[in-house]
């Protein structure tokens, strides 16, 4: 790692740790949920090339997971936590099994479809309360009372760890010989099936690992803010969650949290514009695409590059 990369990492990290005593902590635990929710759907989308316009069902069946296990049946959180990504991932390899049999916008048309089979049975199913939400998730200490996470500092803490966990399992994955394979069925699948990779296998469990992934961020988020709604299985999710990739850069490590944070922080001190949030989101999403077609990182990225290679 280069003298620049270990300074600016050092700052990152630095910066990661103040935080909480800069900002609200619980617009960055949010912030750091969103972030590891694009990230998982990055994985999908930018290292494997499959569009999914359904992947907010992971994300809030497993807060409506967490929540049960943690209010109904009085376990701790750590296995509300299980029991979110368990059951993201589930729901991931039962989508995953039919949606991979078709290519392009037809399987983009069945995780859609899927997505709004689970809204709508998040609507009826009693235990998610229906349109009043599953409310008052109590946040009970970790490791058996070790950690206390009423204090908002310190599950900021805690939050932060669940994000790096989860990002480091993106990049490990991302960076892995499987890794590899993805990147090859995203650029050429014809080419990949030749050298005898069975690509309909990798691409499913690729889809299960975002979604497992997405399902941590949900459950994470229902520990953070105490509820889980509607809102978080709907289709305005899954499209946003779209937007924050793009936007950051798709095909990135770093694109999705920047991409991210830039959407929570328009939604958060924009709030007072009421609808027009929206279309704010939705011209400066125009402006993205026209001006920066690889994203805020991938544009940064590649204005780099040409200036190295000038120098």
């Amino acid at each position: 790692m280069s003298g620049q990369r270990l300074v600016l990492v050092g700052l990152v990290a630095v910066l990661a740790l103040a935080a909480p005593f800069i900002a609200y902590p619980v617009f960055l635990m949010t912030a750091l949920c969103f972030a590891l929710f694009a990230g998982a759907f990055n994985l999908l989308l930018g290292y494997v090339g499959l569009m999914s316009f359904g992947h907010a069902m992971f994300f809030g069946i497993a807060g409506y997971f967490y929540g049960h296990v943690v209010k109904a049946w009085d376990m701790p959180p750590e296995l509300g936590l299980l029991a979110g990504v368990g059951g993201a991932a589930v729901l991931g390899l039962a989508t995953g099994a039919l949606a991979i049999r078709r290519q392009g916008i037809y399987f983009a048309m069945i995780t859609l479809a899927f997505a709004q089979m689970v809204y709508f049975f998040c609507v009826q199913a009693p235990f998610t309360h229906g349109e009043d939400g599953l409310q008052g998730i109590a946040r009970k200490p970790l490791l058996g009372g070790l950690i206390p996470t009423k204090d908002d500092q310190v599950l900021y803490y805690v939050v932060l760890a669940i994000f790096l966990f989860g990002y480091g399992a993106i990049y490990r994955i991302i960076h892995s010989p499987f890794g590899q394979v993805m990147k090859a069925i995203r650029d050429n699948e014809q080419r990949a099936l030749s050298l005898g990779y069975e690509a309909d296998r990798y691409k499913l469990l690729a889809f299960v690992l975002s979604a497992a992934l997405a399902g941590l961020a949900g459950a994470t988020k229902a520990m953070v803010l105490q509820f889980a709604t509607l809102t978080d299985v709907s289709a305005a999710m899954s499209g946003e969650v779209v937007l924050m990739a793009l936007v950051g850069g798709l095909g990135t490590i770093v694109g999705p949290i920047i991409g991210a944070f830039i959407i929570i922080t328009m939604q958060n001190y924009l709030a007072g514009a009421g609808e027009f949030v929206l279309v704010i989101q939705g011209l400066i999403f125009v402006v993205i695409v026209m001006a920066f077609r690889k994203g805020v990182v991938g544009e940064v990225a590649a204005w780099w590059k040409a200036r190295r290679r000038v120098a």
